[in-house]
């Protein structure tokens, strides 16, 4: 079973910059795809950034040119570096692992962004 462990929410500041980490761990193939989703109050969940184990790199338009992904295969972590930070970034941020046939969910962390 795998299991997702994200972290680095938490309130900041408009213009301000958070780093967010996901670390997988359990029974992974070394071929797969992590990145993080988000859900703001009363919208449905949307694509920020997805990363490959070959490090190709998908963003929301939204947020290319402020986020960042990367990752650390040998310790199967995701990270999303979060610059000039807006309101609307305001969401819970989810982190997913998809390899295979199988998806994983992590539980979420609040960002929440102050004008």
């Amino acid at each position: 079973q795998v299991q997702l462990v994200e972290s680095g929410g938490g309130l900041v500041q408009a213009g301000g910059s958070l780093r967010l980490s996901c670390a997988a761990s359990g029974s992974i193939f070394s071929s797969n795809v992590m990145g993080w989703y988000r859900q703001a109050l009363g919208k449905q969940r949307e694509l920020v950034a997805v990363i490959s184990t070959g490090s190709i790199t998908n963003y929301a338009d939204s947020v290319k040119g402020r986020f960042t992904i990367s990752r650390d295969n040998a310790k199967n972590t995701v990270y999303l570096q979060m610059n000039s930070l807006k309101p609307e970034d305001t969401a819970v941020y989810y982190c997913r692992l998809k390899a295979g046939l199988v998806d994983y969910w992590g539980q979420g962390t609040q960002v929440t962004v102050s004008s």
